[in-house]
């Protein structure tokens, strides 16, 4: 099988840098450094061909960070990469995590004998939210199919049929990439996720997040609280009037 593992990381991220390089020689298979998109040098214009609001339904009720959509990007990035280069398979991972090196390297090897051309596994740090059916097992290690995905893209393996199948789905968004994905309506690709945790995230060692800005407006806040989990029903609800 033809795979490679693509690190998606920001050049000005220096510290995270060092995290990366030592992270390379730990992965058990070939990896390599995938320059993020980084939303400081994206113009309007650049933002406006690839984003708008209110494009699917369930509308996301908020508008998305410059931060969000370069980090929507920098995915696309990594799924064209695969696409490009005729992988069967790449594992994407973000640049603040971190592996259980053992029990990272028997999961992995479970998802590899696992994936299908059209199927995206995740790896989750956390697997609270996620119920479905495994479709997989081995000693410890699962694949199971959630009904709903959860959130976060920390790390996935993406086939290559479901990488391209997301690149076509995706051309335009209006929501993070996580949430996205999670709208199985919107592209064919098999949305899988590996148990048990064997990933951590440790943005907060490496200087903290680069995605996320915190908005100092108590208002602006309070609304993002309110509104999250009537998005969140929403979702669900939506999800289940549709094909699974």
């Amino acid at each position: 099988m033809k795979t490679a593992a693509l690190i998606i990381h920001l050049k000005r991220a220096t510290k995270r840098g060092e995290h990366v390089e030592k992270l390379i020689k730990r992965l058990p298979i070939k990896a390599e450094i995938l320059n993020a998109v980084d939303a400081v040098n994206m113009t309007p214009g650049e933002i406006d061909t690839v984003y708008a609001r209110s494009l699917h339904m369930p509308y996301y009720p908020f508008e998305l960070r410059p931060s969000e959509i370069a980090c929507f990007q920098s995915h696309r990035k990594a799924w064209a990469t695969i696409v490009e280069r005729d992988l069967d398979a790449g594992l994407v991972i973000e640049d603040d995590v971190d592996i259980d090196d053992g029990p990272f390297a028997e999961q992995l090897a479970l998802a590899l004998e696992t994936i299908q051309p059209g199927d995206y596994i995740r790896f989750p740090r956390w697997t609270r939210g996620e119920h479905g059916t495994d479709i997989a097992r081995k000693g410890t290690c699962s694949i199971m199919q959630p009904r709903l995905p959860g959130l976060g893209m920390q790390m996935q393996l993406v086939g290559r049929e479901a990488a391209a199948e997301l690149l076509k789905a995706t051309e335009r968004f209006d929501r993070p990439v996580d949430t996205t994905i999670q709208m199985r309506w919107l592209h064919t690709a098999r949305i899988l996720s590996a148990r048990p945790t064997t990933i951590r995230e440790i943005d907060f060692d490496l200087g903290g997040t680069v995605v996320q800005g915190k908005n100092k407006n108590f208002g602006a806040r309070l609304k993002r609280e309110i509104l999250r989990p009537y998005y969140r029903v929403a979702l669900n609800l939506y999800s289940r009037t549709r094909r699974t």
